[in-house]
């Protein structure tokens, strides 16, 4: 009983010492940052290229506002309501014991993602330092077919080379400690208030360089035009899927975040410009994108090869190609950096409240493992990396648990916490400011598709990423 007096005197302290965003603008950024990764560059444009274009971004839209803002507004209520990590927040609200879980999934999953997404990110910054080089100049002198055999062979040595990708995995996990170790405000908050507007204007030069290429009406009509006709059962199975995992929600990044948004800032609103902010970006760079695929005459379906081979292999065909080749892995560069902030934030802040130890020690040790069990596993060419486990590689087997599992398992359980074991009046309470906004009918909105909707269609999201749909 002493010991659990004195935990509790220790948690409080902590607490006190607590850092917020200082601003509504500085919230933006953070939890924007979060939600704009690798998955709007590289994901949604091969999505929409994969499943017919306009048709699919409407399904897309529909389904953030049914899924994925419920799922994010809850984030932003359990963590500002509490001020806790993922795992404390449950304690803090008083919810029953087995919601604790929900944490904890939330630390594993972040900790799975990291493994991985750390590796794909190194490889981004050496496409960024190949193109600071000059590598893929010569791709625009070569007949296509050279050119797609050499951006092949340079896309394989970059991911099973000896050596070389591990290292590169390094300068991200560097990069990202050191922003880390610098806290809420001086990490976090003046990165990602930089970072953020440069990613945008590196996104709007080179979309606009793109619309001016020969192929960029049908890049365009790709993009927008809609055709209700190609909405099928699979597209919007797909669209969902997209949906939940793409704003960064059921890794328990926004509790994090939301814990540090500041009392004044209203959350629902806080959630509707990241959802929308975060749907202008990736719509942006598709525009960048699929006007330069049509113009060579390459097919818009190429998936996850777009990212890494075909637009080294377009943008060294047109002016500035070389220039827009190193601004495009320059704004993806921060996009995977800014993503990996709050994955690394989420068990920092656990280590940080629950474990008792101080900021700079949780960093080191969070990152540490990182490095050690990504270097590990995650690499052809590691000591574990040609290892299977139920058919998949380490890499995969990250990748599958995180995304088909634990995230939408985690949505899950805190979307029903919020609808069905919080009270309405603490609810509204926290959503309105207190009172101080009239958002009364956006508060009601949100209830009623937190208790009845969203809890259906992350199920089905959830029996779909296992394969049981279809």
């Amino acid at each position: 009983m002493i010991l659990k007096e004195m935990k509790n005197i220790e948690k409080n302290k902590v607490q006190k010492k607590r850092e917020t965003f200082s601003s509504g603008i500085a919230v933006f950024f953070a939890t924007l940052s979060s939600a704009v990764g690798l998955g709007n560059i590289w994901k949604f444009p091969s999505m929409v290229g994969t499943n017919g274009g306009g048709a699919f971004i409407l399904v897309y839209l529909v389904a953030v506002l049914l899924v994925s803002l419920p799922v994010m507004i809850s984030e932003f209520y359990i963590g500002r309501r509490s001020r806790r990590n993922t795992v404390g927040a449950f304690d803090k609200l008083n919810a029953p014991p087995f919601f604790k879980i929900v944490g904890y999934l939330g630390v594993i999953s972040t900790s799975l993602i990291l493994f991985f997404y750390s590796a794909v990110s190194g490889w981004v910054y050496s496409y960024l330092f190949k193109a600071i080089k000059g590598d893929f100049k010569e791709l625009g002198s070569l007949t296509m077919d050279q050119a797609t055999d050499k951006i092949t062979k340079a896309f394989d040595t970059t991911i099973g080379g000896n050596i070389s990708p591990m290292l590169w995995q390094l300068i991200p996990i560097l990069f990202v400690t050191i922003i880390i170790i610098a806290g809420v405000k001086q990490g976090i908050e003046k990165v990602t208030k930089t970072s953020m507007p440069i990613l945008f204007l590196l996104i709007i030069i080179t979309c606009v360089i793109a619309l001016s290429l020969d192929g960029a009406s049908q890049g365009i009509d790709f993009l927008l035009k809609i055709d209700l006709s190609t909405i099928t059962p699979s597209m919007v199975l797909a669209a969902l899927g997209l949906a939940f995992f793409k704003l960064s929600i059921g890794v328990g990044t926004m509790i994090t975040y939301g814990s540090y948004i500041t009392d004044d800032n209203s959350m629902i609103g806080n959630a509707f410009k990241v959802m929308l902010s975060d749907t202008l970006v990736s719509i942006t760079v598709g525009l960048a994108i699929f006007p330069a695929v049509f113009t060579f005459g390459l097919e818009p379906t190429e998936g996850p090869a777009l990212l890494f081979n075909t637009i080294p292999l377009v943008f060294s065909r047109i002016p500035f190609g070389n220039l827009l080749i190193i601004i495009f892995f320059l704004l993806t560069s921060l996009a995977a950096t800014m993503s990996m902030l709050s994955l690394v934030e989420v068990p920092v802040a656990f280590l940080i409240e629950e474990v008792n130890i101080k900021r700079k020690t949780a960093v080191i040790f969070i990152m540490s493992i990182t490095a050690i069990v990504g270097l590990l596993t995650v690499h052809p060419q590691s000591i574990l990396g040609n290892i299977k486990v139920f058919g998949l590689s380490f890499f995969d087997l990250f990748d599958y648990i995180s995304s088909n599992i634990l995230m939408p398992v985690t949505g899950l359980l805190i979307i029903i916490f919020v609808g069905y074991f919080t009270r309405k009046s603490d609810i509204y309470n926290e959503l309105s400011n207190n009172h101080s906004l009239r958002n009364k009918w956006t508060i009601r909105i949100f209830y009623l598709l937190a208790k009845y909707l969203a809890p259906i269609l992350i199920l089905i999201v959830f029996l779909n990423s296992l394969g049981l749909l279809g």
